[in-house]
């Protein structure tokens, strides 16, 4: 149960939000989790407004192991979330008008109650946890009638009862027994303490309270601000939590990146959810880069609008990786007369070229399909299904090419190359000719180094060490289609 400690917020803690939307009331499914988030999760009661709270809402884990009940205020409810909006006005409200009308009970005398009991009625609602009739339904707030038997009437003190005198032994060897016999309460499981976390930092965000999430191991957090922000989404207040979230994980800095570039497809939905531009820029450009790696994971988990984005850049990154192949295969070296070297007039220039040239064919081309003799698993797809295909990458061979070829100093066709290639002409090789051959194969490298300039560029605030794909796609404010 949560305290009943009376903590009042005063007006300028009140977070604010957007405009709301009505939130869907059809049953949501969910997938089972398969890691546990209660490591880490550090309990701080959260206060209940018994006095001024005119909306009640009681958080029963599925297994009914526990109940967690909320006293809180309607009008911060609906300032931070598009569902209690809708639900608490006045054409959506299922409140009973009789029931849900209730003057202030404990808080004056009943004498003063009967007199103000006119001026101080005060509409009040009731949510129960849903937690729907399938194992894989959503748990959901449901608005229940407020009628007298609500918890809004257990500040009235209890009935008196005839109580034994306390010189009765036997009466407290009783009780004493009573309490032995009693079994203890069912422990409480991982799931249902996630769902009962999930919701307390959903109000505490609410009153612009910190919410509990794990601020050592990142792998935690992000389980919990993945659950926290698809709660939240349930209830239209991603606007109100999401800021929440982008600061807690912002403070992990350097692990927040390389834990972006290990998952990106699912910091990417994470990012769009809490509508932070950092994480949603980080993982965007590792999305594009790495494309189509995570297709079907991103169309199954984003909405259009995103894929169009991701699409958008892949296309643009194409038309430049495009640009630059054509330019770095038309490169040549020229003779002292200012012409474009041939077999005619530098022969050995002529082959400087074509050796760099069969190398950037070879390290830009996809390998060769498997000869037929080794394809004979395709024949058997009319008797069963298709074998997996092998995995693709689109722009990662090529990022890598454009990387070597980026680097300074040069790390490809270096002297033993540029040496056994030489020998191949044994009427060519001599010490003079190879020198020569290096100096120009370093001249031929310096160009093509100035060509693929603007594809080294990297937008990544973690830094592109160890990415073999192109870290160059520029985001701008327009492709953050969560701002209006």
């Amino acid at each position: 149960m949560v305290s009943q400690m009376e903590v009042e917020p005063t007006s300028n803690s009140l977070t604010r939000r957007g405009p709301s939307s009505v939130a869907s009331s059809s049953r949501h499914r969910r997938g089972g989790r398969h890691h546990s988030r209660s490591a880490g999760y550090i309990s701080n009661d959260f206060p209940e407004f018994s006095h001024t709270g005119d909306v009640e809402i009681l958080i029963k884990a599925p297994s009914g192991s526990r109940t967690n009940r909320y006293l809180l205020h309607r009008l911060i409810l609906t300032q931070c979330s598009g569902f209690f909006e809708a639900s608490t006005s006045q054409e959506w409200s299922r409140a009973n008008e009789s029931g849900g009308e209730l003057a202030r009970i404990g808080e004056e005398s009943g004498s003063d109650v009967g007199a103000r009991n006119n001026r101080d009625v005060k509409k009040r609602w009731r949510y129960e946890l849903d937690s729907g009739q399938n194992s894989d339904d959503i748990p959901m707030l449901v608005q229940k009638d407020n009628s007298a038997a609500s918890l809004f009437g257990t500040d009235a003190p209890p009935p008196v009862r005839n109580k034994p005198p306390s010189s009765n032994a036997s009466f407290f060897r009783s009780v004493a027994n009573l309490s032995l016999s009693a079994p203890p309460p069912p422990p409480i499981s991982h799931e249902d303490q996630d769902l009962l976390n999930d919701y307390d930092n959903l109000f505490r965000i609410f009153y612009n309270y910190a919410p509990a999430l794990d601020s050592i191991d990142i792998a935690t957090a992000y389980i919990q601000c993945k659950s926290l922000l698809t709660l939240a989404d349930l209830y239209d207040a991603l606007s109100v939590v999401g800021p929440r979230i982008d600061h807690h994980l912002l403070q992990f800095q350097s692990r927040l990146w390389k834990q972006i570039a290990k998952y990106p497809s699912s910091y990417l939905k994470l990012g769009y959810l809490a509508q932070s531009k950092t994480i949603f820029q980080e993982a965007l450009i590792h999305v594009v880069g790495a494309w189509p790696i995570g297709e079907r994971h991103i169309r199954r988990e984003l909405p259009a609008g995103v894929v169009e984005i991701i699409e958008d850049k892949v296309e643009d990154l194409a038309d430049m990786i495009g640009k630059v192949e054509s330019r770095l295969f038309r490169l040549s070296l020229t003779t002292s007369r200012g012409e474009r070297v041939s077999p005619q007039n530098s022969y050995l220039d002529w082959l400087v070229v074509s050796l760099f040239r069969q190398w950037l064919a070879d390290s830009t081309s996809p390998p060769p399909p498997p000869p037929p003799s080794s394809r004979n698993g395709t024949h058997s797809s009319r008797h069963g299904s298709h074998p997996p295909p092998p995995p693709y990458e689109a722009n990662p061979p090529t990022g890598r090419t454009f990387r070597v070829l980026g680097a300074f100093p040069a790390t490809y066709l270096g002297h033993d190359e540029c040496k056994r290639f030489l020998k191949l002409s044994p009427e060519l090789y001599s010490r003079d000719n190879l020198k020569r051959f290096e100096k120009r194969m370093e001249e031929l490298r310096g160009l093509a180094r100035e060509v693929v300039r603007p594809l080294m560029k990297c937008y990544l605030l973690g830094g592109a060490e160890g990415v073999g794909y192109l870290t160059c796609t520029r985001v701008e404010e327009r492709d953050f289609i969560w701002v209006e």
